[in-house]
C-alpha cells in the first residue's frame, strides 16, 4: 500500500521552530509535486504550501508565507517543511501528499493529490 509517514511534529512554544519530514513507503516522490496540508480542531483542511517535482518552484499559503519553508532532498527522497516563528494559530495536524503531476498550481484544492500520510500533530502554547 503506497503511503507517506510524517514526522517531526511536537509541542512548541510560540516564536519557536521545528522540522516536518515527509517520506514515502516503498516509492519514490520523484516526478511528483508534493504539498503539505493542515487540519486544526473544528476547521476545515488547508493547502500550506507545495513544491514542485523540480525543487524549483513553491508555493505558500498567505498565513505562513515568510516563516515556513517547503524543500525537498531527492537523494533522501524527503520532503521537509521547515516552520518558523510558530504562532498559537499554526497548531493543527500536518499532512504530507503526493500530487499525480509535476505542478503546484491549484494545489491548495487537494485536486490531483491521491497518496496522503497519516499526519503529525503540531502544537503552539506556552
Amino acid at each position: 500500500q503506497l503511503q507517506l509517514e510524517e514526522s517531526g511534529g511536537g509541542l512548541v512554544q510560540p516564536g519557536g521552530s521545528l522540522r516536518l519530514s515527509c517520506q514515502p513507503s516503498g516509492f519514490t516522490l520523484d516526478g511528483s509535486a508534493i504539498a503539505w496540508f493542515r487540519q486544526a480542531p473544528g476547521k476545515e483542511r488547508e493547502g500550506v504550501s507545495c513544491i514542485g517535482a523540480s525543487g524549483e518552484t513553491t508555493s505558500y499559503a498567505d498565513s505562513v508565507r515568510g516563516r515556513f519553508t517547503i524543500s525537498r532532498d531527492n537523494a533522501k527522497n524527503t520532503v521537509y517543511l521547515q516552520m518558523n516563528s510558530l504562532l498559537p494559530e499554526d497548531t493543527a495536524v500536518y499532512y504530507c501528499a503526493r500530487r499525480a503531476f509535476r505542478y503546484c498550481l491549484g494545489y491548495n484544492t487537494s485536486n490531483g493529490f491521491h497518496t496522503w500520510g497519516q499526519g503529525t500533530l503540531v502544537t503552539v502554547s506556552s
